[in-house]
């Protein structure tokens, strides 16, 4: 299979040389021809997305708000370094129950893969505020 990617990758590969940065930036600056290159060339996050990733600080105050609110925990143990297990008491159950609450709030759903690497509230906040998905 691997043979199989490079072959038709070697094929497939454009001879292609940079465009100054501030062509990039700025694409209605490309000649005609350029533009279409660059434009299906370089991959960029839309306008829509670029701005919407949430304050940190209004993220870790809604985490904590989330976790305050969970029934087998004290609220007074809440800080945003606690550990969801050691400080918290929550088993992994609780755990998988607090993140998908923190998916409600937020309204997306957080991979598996990523929800595993979850122990802390810092942790929580990190990945939710560089998700460009969280509102």
């Amino acid at each position: 299979m691997a043979a199989v990617r490079g072959a038709l990758i070697k094929h497939l590969r454009v001879n292609a040389t940079p465009l100054p940065l501030l062509l990039l930036r700025n694409p209605k600056t490309i000649p005609n021809g350029l533009f279409n290159l660059t434009f299906n060339a370089i991959r960029r996050f839309s306008d829509e997305v670029m701005g919407s990733f949430l304050d940190k600080s209004e993220v870790t105050d809604r985490v904590l708000s989330v976790v305050k609110n969970f029934q087998k925990v004290d609220p007074s143990k809440v800080t945003p370094n606690a550990h969801l297990q050691k400080d918290l008491g929550l088993d992994s159950l609780d755990t998988v129950e607090v993140v998908m609450a923190l998916e409600e709030e937020f309204g997306f759903e957080i991979p598996d893969n990523e929800a595993d690497k979850i122990s802390t509230i810092n942790h929580a906040v990190e990945f939710i505020a560089s998700h460009p998905q969280a509102k």
